[in-house]
């Protein structure tokens, strides 16, 4: 694993919550405690303290940790006790509940996730909350930007196997065509090659492309298309080149100019954490010409900024 946060050694989840029950008892709460276990702890550890905890104390963990915090911290470590496997379908499930759609969420997780991990969201959605994850979306969404987040649903992506050249010349000129070449775009073209081949062939095709028009994909997605669909498909392109370089771009913007979007940095702050936080901070430091710690220490505050920085794991300046 590529993760900042790995498994905690010599483990006790009986001690643990004992010392989370004394931070959260009587007056006033020990946040320096509850932030420095929880972020030291992977995500299987803490569902065992959370259990040894209802077990000692008959007390729900997260119950208590929600009324005794507040705020983004609040935010933070509740995020951290979710089970890792629901974490993707409890995300979504916010994104389209209620009024309005939440489209960056849509985006950056279904972009961004193996067919295999979307596979599995759509399963742990249909346990969790007896929907139909598919259903759910294209009830909030419309047009190409419905119809490609559908083909990413299907993650029914090639596999990686050989690069056939002759089909990477092909839907290279197919894209030139349906884009550049075309007055007006046909957007499916972009949907079908992007949403189904396999990463390596599209690298390939990336490639090819701007040999035979001159242009970078993402500067003729740009031009082509616009909203919610340029968004998706950028996004789509970016992960197809790197899945960390992706992630640290949406880390760096979350950051970037006047407020923070709390929500997405501490999205992907938990659920990369044990993934490739690592890999993400290195593309941090090579795009941004900072680390990703001294982003954060400048962003936030509190023990907010402290529990961010202890999952971030170190500084690349």
């Amino acid at each position: 694993t590529r993760g900042t946060v790995t498994a905690f050694s010599p483990f006790d989840a009986r001690a643990d919550a004992e010392s989370l029950r004394k931070a959260m008892k009587g007056m006033g709460t020990d946040e320096e405690t509850i932030l420095k276990v929880l972020t030291s702890r992977n995500n299987a550890q803490r569902q065992e303290i959370a259990a040894a905890f209802k077990t000692l104390f008959g007390r729900d963990l997260v119950d208590d940790l929600k009324s005794e915090l507040t705020g983004k911290f609040e935010t933070l470590m509740v995020s951290l006790m979710r089970p890792a496997y629901i974490f993707d379908a409890h995300a979504l499930k916010h994104a389209i509940k209620g009024a309005g759609t939440n489209e960056k969420v849509l985006t950056e997780i279904l972009a961004s996730r193996t067919p295999a991990e979307v596979r599995n969201i759509k399963q742990v959605y249909l346990q969790e909350y007896e929907a139909n994850l598919e259903d759910k979306i294209t009830g909030e969404t419309s047009g190409h930007f419905q119809r490609m987040l559908v083909v990413l649903l299907q993650a029914n992506r090639d596999p990686d196997s050989g690069v056939d050249e002759r089909l990477v010349e092909q839907d290279a000129q197919v894209l030139f065509r349906a884009g550049e070449l075309k007055w007006g775009t046909d957007e499916e073209k972009f949907i079908t090659i992007l949403g189904t081949r396999s990463i390596s062939h599209l690298r390939r095709v990336f490639d090819k492309y701007m040999t035979i028009s001159g242009f970078q994909i993402e500067e003729t997605i740009d031009r082509e298309t616009s909203g919610d669909l340029e968004k998706l498909l950028l996004a789509v392109v970016k992960c197809i080149r790197s899945v960390p370089a992706y992630f640290a771009e949406t880390l760096y913007y979350s950051m970037k100019g006047a407020g923070t979007d709390d929500d997405t940095l501490i999205r992907i702050m938990v659920s990369r954490s044990e993934i490739d936080l690592l890999d993400i901070r290195q593309e941090f430091r090579k795009n941004f010409a900072k680390s990703l710690h001294h982003a954060i220490q400048k962003d936030t505050s509190g023990d907010y900024r402290k529990a961010l920085l202890l999952l971030c794991g170190g500084d690349d300046e």
